[in-house]
């Protein structure tokens, strides 16, 4: 299997199209159909079901896809690492992010790094600790920001130098918005937004035995989403301080948790990862700029 048959196929996959997918490609419909044919046969699976104007997915072809993707994205990084070994002022650098105001010190960081490295290129990725621990376990990701402490055996990380504080995420005018912090018994009986990752994990040890007197009325990975929801009068907003605009004229206010609950977030990296100059040297100026 080819990685360059790989790309032909994700690109009929997106298109849904085989002249469309053949024009990007620069090749002839039958040479695409062919290469196509030819990975069926080798697979064993029919990977299309093709229509009058259009081709679906199997879903043999939906679980080739999810692992094409990887395959020619690790590719792709392979390709760049090897080209980057020559280019002293830069080369290509993949991260994963969690949201947390902190990310300034990173981005501090690699403007910094972006001075005596110009040509330096990164790539960002935002979700959850499970997506982003999948990603640099297969070599797609340098380095992660995660919002919980990583598991020793598996990765060695950094602190960033502050941490982030819980709390509720209000319409100015709504009675709670008057209150210095929120408690337990404020938010029973409420409708509440939050991540699924941070319910089922930080809001779950911080209300203890009374969790199941919480009520999730739906679960956002990007906190600016659930404000939004939150604004409309939807519900109420469990985040971290700082990640949405409360200034005056918002409309929104934020008020802290009580008893307080703090996150500690680290940017991780594979305990086995073998870097490219251009992370290597990334990496000796974070810990650098973070002391």
């Amino acid at each position: 299997m080819e990685i360059r048959t790989l790309r032909y196929f994700l690109a009929v996959a997106r298109e849904e199209n085989m002249s469309r997918a053949a024009e990007l490609l620069h090749v002839t419909q039958p040479t695409l159909s062919k290469q196509l044919k030819s990975l069926e046969e080798e697979l064993g699976k029919k990977l299309f079901t093709r229509h009058a104007f259009s081709i679906q997915l199997t879903d043999e072809g939906i679980l080739l896809r999810n692992r094409a993707e990887d395959l020619v994205r690790m590719a792709d990084k392979i390709e760049q690492e090897f080209v980057s070994l020559d280019d002293i002022a830069g080369g290509e650098l993949y991260l994963g992010l969690a949201e947390s105001y902190q990310l300034r010190y990173l981005a501090r960081s690699i403007k910094n790094f972006k001075q005596h490295y110009p040509n330096l290129h990164y790539h960002i990725t935002s979700g959850d600790t499970e997506q982003l621990s999948e990603k640099v376990a297969k070599g797609l990701l340098d380095f992660v920001v995660l919002v919980e402490q990583p598991d020793i055996r598996k990765y060695e990380y950094i602190e960033f130098p502050q941490t982030d504080t819980w709390g509720l995420i209000i319409p100015d005018t709504d009675p709670l918005a008057k209150k210095k912090a929120i408690h337990l018994d404020d938010l029973v009986g409420l409708p509440l937004f939050c991540s699924d990752q941070a319910w089922n994990g930080d809001i779950r040890n911080w209300a203890g035995s009374r969790f199941s007197e919480l009520q999730l009325e739906g679960s956002f990975s990007l906190s600016y989403n659930g404000s939004i929801f939150a604004m409309e009068g939807l519900g109420y907003l469990l985040t971290y301080e700082h990640l949405i605009n409360t200034s005056k004229d918002s409309g929104l206010v934020f008020r802290p948790l009580s008893p307080k609950l703090e996150n500690r977030i680290y940017i991780a990296w594979n305990r086995y990862q073998a870097f490219t100059p251009i992370a290597e040297r990334f990496l000796a100026h974070l810990k650098d700029s973070f002391q």
